[in-house]
């Protein structure tokens, strides 16, 4: 079983570009707040600019990992599983980096930031149904708006299907792929739900970060 694996990509794929994005905004907030004063520029003129810049060097890196990884780990060797595997990663990389950068627009303090980050990430990789199978109900509805969690579902999604057989450990057993306790705990179904969640994510992250930056700077008329 790769379950491992998959964990291990969403949650690096996850933390990586998140702490990224948050280095985007409080760096330049004195600058942008004295240009926005000046009305130099519209503020979505400056928000597209930084997010289009910054993203190929964010969808470059998590490719090659994807293109080097899944050939010599044991993967299904097909095209149509290894496409689903790296849309899967690149989507959720842009999910992170959409926090990333709500966060760092929230909270212009860096240390402050990733302090926060770091609470948010760890609580939605825990409950993404790998390490704990079963949540305290207090907190299991924090699976509900994690990006991992939703990442997770879809990379196992991309390598199995429901009832499909895997070799156990035990000599010439075999075991259904959804009897495994990491990928029962997330299931087999629910994929068209999971692109769903994450695409509202996608928007709603970077919609927030938006509407955080308008007030730094007012504009004179």
């Amino acid at each position: 079983m790769q379950a491992g694996l998959m964990f291990f990509i969403t949650s690096f794929w996850g933390f990586y570009p998140l702490f990224q994005a948050i280095f985007t905004f409080p760096p330049e907030r004195m600058m942008l707040e004295k240009e926005r004063s000046s009305g130099m520029y519209r503020l979505s003129s400056y928000f597209m600019s930084r997010i289009v810049g910054d993203l190929p060097m964010e969808l470059v890196l998590p490719t090659v990992f994807v293109i080097i990884t899944y050939w010599t780990t044991g993967l299904k060797q097909s095209p149509v599983n290894f496409f689903s595997t790296l849309f899967t990663v690149l989507y959720g990389v842009l999910v992170a980096q959409g926090l990333g950068l709500a966060i760092g627009a929230m909270i212009m303090d860096l240390k402050s930031a990733t302090v926060l980050a770091s609470v948010i990430m760890l609580s939605f990789t825990l409950v993404s149904g790998f390490f704990v199978q079963h949540v305290p109900s207090f907190i299991s509805w924090l699976k509900y708006i994690s990006l991992s969690q939703y990442t997770f579902k879809l990379l196992i999604g991309s390598q199995y299907e429901a009832g499909e057989m895997y070799h156990c450990g035990i000599v010439d057993a075999t075991c259904y792929a959804h009897d495994f306790p990491a990928i029962k705990s997330v299931g087999l179904g629910g994929k068209a739900i999971s692109v769903v969640a994450l695409t509202i994510m996608l928007v709603g992250y970077r919609l927030l970060a938006y509407l955080l930056l308008t007030r730094i700077g007012v504009t004179k008329k």
